[in-house]
């Protein structure tokens, strides 16, 4: 795997069915990045394209920020805004529970993304607390990343497969019925 000439190896931050995730340095602005590599294939770069072209069109305080998508001979490499606070789900595992406050700070800031990407027409389709990560700051700001299943009601078909995580899927998605961007998380109501 070859980095490009513009960012330094800082650490491995993460790994799943995508590939790994790296923390990067910019040799030029000293800006931390994240960066996630996917190696290449056919198969792969064509599920790949759908989630950069609608995470490039995303520009929002809620969201993870689009940097660029680097090619190698062997891997696809996204980079993104670098996120030092880590996973909701992890603070939220280690706080034990939130107090209503800090539930409802977190949640209007997820509503407000959410509410963001149906207004571009983009269903995220895997939203979980592991695909919400917060910036770092003292009064962290939630953004939401991951638009691996995402789909543009502009660009693709309206949606109707069955993907995301298990615990969070809707039931019309589990049903197989056609659905839209306002499908949201079973979990938001229970």
């Amino acid at each position: 795997m070859h980095d490009s000439d513009r960012y330094d190896f800082v650490r491995d931050i993460g790994s799943g069915n995508f590939g790994i995730a790296r923390l990067m340095r910019d040799k030029l602005t000293k800006e931390l990045v994240a960066v996630k590599y996917i190696e290449r294939g056919d198969k792969i770069d064509e599920n790949v394209q759908r989630e950069i072209i609608n995470h490039r069109s995303l520009r929002h305080p809620n969201i993870v920020r689009f940097k660029e998508v680097i090619l190698t001979p062997t891997h696809l490499a996204i980079v993104m805004e670098y996120a030092a606070g880590g996973e909701l789900f992890e603070r939220i595992c280690k706080a034990g529970r939130f107090i209503e406050d800090e539930a409802r700070f977190f949640f209007q800031q997820l509503i407000s993304g959410v509410s963001y990407c149906h207004a571009m027409q983009i269903c995220h389709r895997d939203l979980k607390l592991e695909n919400t990560l917060l910036d770092g700051s003292q009064a962290p700001r939630l953004k939401i990343c991951d638009f691996g299943y995402s789909k543009s009601s502009v660009l693709h078909s309206q949606p109707k497969s069955t993907v995301g995580t298990p615990a969070y899927i809707a039931p019309e998605v589990l049903m197989r019925q056609e659905y839209d961007g306002k499908v949201k998380p079973f979990n938001f109501t229970s």
